[in-house]
């Protein structure tokens, strides 16, 4: 097992080669879910998948006085969300769409925290910057998962959408059954990366 990041994929007549920047790991060909990488590793096979970054950004607080939080609530108008972790309040922003690797701007945080001061005591920060995820997305919203199309023995299994967690399972099995040639439990088309006309869902 090689842990890095994946700058490219190349396609072996046995394997698939993952490029490193310092070293290539060949392995038996399988599933392919290198994140936001995906796309610039695949587009060189030939799969013009349109994935996408979502940002969100969250801060942990300290709590004014004997107040507590027992279960996460959400403003919807506001956009933001409190939770009870074990950091502390947990204040969560809406989703930022901008380039992976663009630099971070919290702006909704520093809009928000008035906000939910408003709606719950809050005190000092925890942290001394706001942390910042990125999760892959496609327009549709729906992962790709299933064969790829153009090469035998590669497979999909990527952008869920902040949903992987939840969804990892149920990918699992679909995935499991389309490999070995079992009556899938649901639609697979839905899911396949040919879905997508010239980087569009179709």
């Amino acid at each position: 097992m090689h842990q890095g990041r994946c700058a490219q994929l190349s396609l072996g007549s046995l394997w698939l080669e993952c490029h490193y920047r310092d070293d290539v790991d060949r392995g038996s060909r399988g599933g392919g879910g290198a994140r936001s990488l995906v796309r610039r590793c695949l587009s060189p096979l030939g799969y013009n998948i349109p994935l996408a970054v979502k940002r969100g950004y969250h801060m942990h607080y300290g709590v004014r006085g004997n107040a507590t939080l027992s279960r996460p609530i959400r403003d919807a108008d506001g956009g933001f969300s409190l939770a009870p972790m074990s950091k502390g309040i947990r204040l969560t922003t809406g989703v930022e769409f901008a380039d992976r690797d663009a630099p971070a701007s919290p702006v909704q945080l520093a809009r928000d925290e008035p906000l939910a001061r408003e709606l719950f005591p809050l005190a000092e920060h925890l942290e001394p910057e706001p942390w910042m995820g990125r999760r892959p997305c496609l327009p549709d919203m729906v992962p790709v998962i299933g064969k790829g199309e153009r090469h035998h023995g590669l497979w999909f299994a990527f952008g869920h959408a902040h949903h992987g967690f939840t969804l990892g399972p149920v990918t699992g099995r679909l995935l499991a059954e389309m490999m070995t040639g079992e009556e899938p439990f649901t639609k697979a088309s839905f899911y396949a990366a040919c879905r997508f006309v010239n980087g569009v869902p179709a």
